[in-house]
């Protein structure tokens, strides 16, 4: 006798759903930009009904921000496995400053700035950002701080982490228009010089403590 059908969940298939419009949503933003990024296009291109996407998401600022905080999710944890794989050493440093300036040209980042640009004249949009760009910056600041395995209870490290932070997304917002690679590597390659002296610890500090 054949077997019946085995039988989704709905909460899974809720899930797997939720999942599809906000993959779509991100693609939307980063190719056609907030204004192309319509609730009926993101419902299209996620093979899901109009229905669905309003149960889910009845708002367009409801969807696009749930769809900046799933993908900063998904791209930390990536970040932490790519980080996991880089062998300990003077090295490290440099390795992980690259992981952290290709966050910062990827997929994220420009859905980001997509929204950050529309929120500035959109209320409803800019109500829900600020409070989600508040605890994705905490969280990028958190793990910087220990993919790169220093101690912010020393002076100076948490402004050089944040100056990091801070150059990268610059550097990401001028490789937007156009190819910034070759200023971003020399740029890059300086300040990594700077932050191993900004994060290493003075024997002098460690020996006796400060004076």
């Amino acid at each position: 006798m054949p077997t019946a059908p085995t039988r989704v969940p709905q909460q899974e298939r809720s899930r797997a759903t939720q999942a599809r419009l906000l993959e779509a949503t991100v693609e939307c933003l980063v190719e056609h930009g907030w204004s192309g990024t319509t609730t009926t296009v993101v419902a299209a291109r996620a093979g899901v009904s109009r229905g669905a996407q309003l149960h889910h998401y009845p708002t367009k600022a409801a969807l696009v921000t749930a769809a900046v905080a799933h993908l900063a999710e998904r791209r930390a944890i990536e970040l932490r496995t790519e980080a996991d794989a880089l062998p300990a050493g003077p090295r490290r440093l440099d390795r992980v400053v690259d992981l952290l300036a290709a966050a910062f040209t990827g997929p994220l980042f420009v859905a980001a700035l997509e929204l950050w640009v529309a929120a500035r004249t959109d209320a409803e949009l800019r109500d829900a950002l600020v409070p989600l760009e508040a605890t994705v910056g905490r969280e990028m600041h958190r793990l910087t701080v220990e993919l790169l395995g220093v101690d912010e209870s020393r002076p100076g490290v948490r402004e050089a982490v944040q100056a990091t932070l801070d150059l990268l997304r610059g550097l990401g917002v001028a490789n937007l228009l156009s190819d910034d690679s070759t200023r971003r590597t020399a740029l890059l390659h300086t300040w990594k010089r700077q932050l191993a002296t900004l994060l290493t610890p003075t024997t002098d500090t460690d020996a006796h403590g400060p004076h």
